[in-house]
């Protein structure tokens, strides 16, 4: 199986990826295809498909900023079950972020990422596919290590409609089990820096992040 960086929307593996996301993901969760262009030439944002056969079974998007010495796992996508994709694509992804961590002359800090919570929301059936129930995935993160922050979260749908989408948690893995909570002014900085490429914010997400600024720090609960 191949772990193949996916940089311009030309490429005839990204077809089969948007696809394959269009499949997985409610609307509200994908980015039209003309919109990709510059997020996939961004040289910060970072698309990986995992090849078996030529097809396109398995893909992860993620970011790392030098600045923050943080990373955010935008998606994870595992389309068929007995591939051991999961692991593929989890152990590939870390080890590409342990490398720019060492090139940012640093030991990653962690990693965000947002997380369904299937006991708020059960309608989400990611396309039928099992492995990707949230259920299922949550329970995996959680085994990787991420806890989730203790807020109230919302963000902007990728429409830019100005909708607010909620029954998701702002989770975070740190890669230290000494680390129990986050820095607020870190978690909004984050978030207004991950979300500016929407101009079409909803209230309910300024509100969040506005509260999210009045405090000092964050916990990090059990998922």
């Amino acid at each position: 199986m191949e772990y193949k960086r996916i940089s311009n929307i030309e490429d005839p593996n990204f077809k089969k990826l948007h696809d394959l996301m269009g499949k997985i993901f409610p609307p509200e969760e994908v980015l039209d295809y003309e919109l990709w262009k510059e997020p996939l030439e961004d040289p910060s944002i970072r698309v990986f498909v995992a090849i078996d056969d030529e097809q396109v079974v398995g893909a992860t998007e993620y970011r790392y900023y030098p600045d923050w010495n943080i990373a955010m796992t935008d998606f994870t996508i595992i389309s068929k079950p007995g591939l051991s994709l999961g692991r593929f694509l989890a152990q590939n992804r870390l080890k590409d972020l342990q490398m720019l961590a060492k090139e940012n002359e640093k030991e990653l800090f962690g990693m965000f990422a947002e997380i369904y919570d299937p006991y708020r929301v059960e309608h989400h059936e990611f396309g039928g596919v099992k492995v990707m129930d949230p259920y299922v995935r949550r329970e995996v993160l959680s085994h990787l290590g991420y806890n989730r922050l203790d807020l109230a979260y919302v963000h902007p749908s990728w429409e830019n409609n100005g909708e607010a989408v909620s029954g998701l948690d702002l989770c975070f893995m740190p890669t230290s089990d000494e680390v129990h909570s986050l820095p607020a002014a870190l978690v909004k900085d984050f978030l207004t820096t991950y979300y500016s490429v929407l101009s079409n914010k909803p209230k309910e997400w300024l509100n969040m992040v506005e509260k999210i600024g009045n405090k000092e720090t964050i916990e990090l609960l059990p998922l």
